[in-house]
């Protein structure tokens, strides 16, 4: 079962880090504007979901970590009530 946790917060933190990469390539792909300030080329909807996308995977890197720290307690606790 344990492996089984660390497994899953692996594969948490690794899709994570998908999604920060794929929004970053949408971010780094947007369309600027020679005047960026007041410009009609550049929609703010466009970069909306990127950064939401930002946004959750940094919930998921947070999530992927507690689950690792709660196993490293567990484990902890368990190697004390053996000894």
């Amino acid at each position: 079962m344990m492996t089984s946790l660390s497994s899953s917060a692996l594969n948490l933190m690794n899709t994570a880090n998908h999604k920060v990469a794929g929004a970053a390539q949408t971010i780094a792909s947007l369309s600027t504007a020679k005047d960026e300030i007041g410009s009609t080329e550049f929609s703010s909807n466009s970069i909306l979901n990127p950064i939401l996308s930002l946004k959750e995977a940094e919930i998921e890197s947070s999530a992927a970590v507690k689950i690792l720290q709660t196993e490293q307690e567990t484990l902890g606790s368990l190697f004390d009530a053996i000894a």
